[in-house]
């Protein structure tokens, strides 16, 4: 499942990608570790509101409705944070967590299981540079994050690198165009025909999804077989 060559180390839990001097490999995110309690009150009282002016709720069912078929799939979340995945992805599936943040993904992994979830193991991993094999996920998640990305256009070629033919990324993100409030969304936001244009240069068949939450755009991503 991990790329030849890669080596890690678990540590509290969570898994650790080591450099070639077997040093663990850190990343600096937003929220400091200190603070990664205060993460999910910060979406939910202050990010999914005032600034998405979205619901936090709908994210979750619009998600769970999307995944619902999703049964006995490798699946990969890019930028996990708190481990929301695990209120609406079905516990059957083999799922594989990443982010950037030791702190969050610990948090990930005590939600998991509590909801029970048996195959579930995450990596302190950016989406710039993943560490598993090629070909390997069947769907690939990321939701709140594309904006955070350094290179989004890295990334979307590490998530058609790690699919297999026909696999799907499921994702959400603010886009400018829906962000009716004006209000000030951290990182940079990409437009919906911008992540069109992205995908679709990777071989990717992209396609919007009908709902409506705020700022957020949902769509999906399918990788080309060919």
């Amino acid at each position: 499942m991990l790329k030849t060559g890669i080596r890690t180390i678990e540590q509290r839990g969570i898994h650790h990608v080591l450099d070639n001097e077997n040093r663990i490999r850190r990343f600096k995110p937003w929220l400091s570790d200190c603070f990664s309690f205060l993460y999910d009150q910060i979406m939910e009282k202050r990010i999914f509101p005032k600034k998405l002016n979205g619901d936090m709720a709908l994210h979750f069912e619009i998600l769970r409705r999307e995944l619902d078929g999703i049964h006995d799939k490798h699946v990969l979340e890019l930028a996990t944070g708190s481990g929301n995945a695990a209120f609406f992805l079905n516990r059957d599936n083999d799922y594989k967590g990443t982010d950037i943040s030791p702190g969050l993904l610990r948090r990930a992994a005590r939600r998991f299981r509590a909801a029970r979830f048996k195959n579930a193991i995450f990596y302190v991993a950016s989406a710039e540079d993943l560490p598993f094999k090629d070909n390997f996920f069947n769907v690939v998640l990321c939701h709140l994050a594309l904006n955070f990305f350094s290179d989004l256009g890295k990334a979307i070629i590490e998530v058609k690198r790690v699919l297999n033919p026909g696999g799907a990324l499921v994702a959400s993100v603010p886009v400018p165009e829906r962000n009716r409030l004006n209000a000030v969304i951290r990182g940079n936001l990409p437009s919906e025909e911008m992540l069109r244009s992205l995908f679709q240069r990777q071989g990717f068949l992209f396609s919007s999804l009908p709902d409506e939450n705020g700022a957020l755009l949902y769509f999906t991503a399918v990788r080309s077989t060919v």
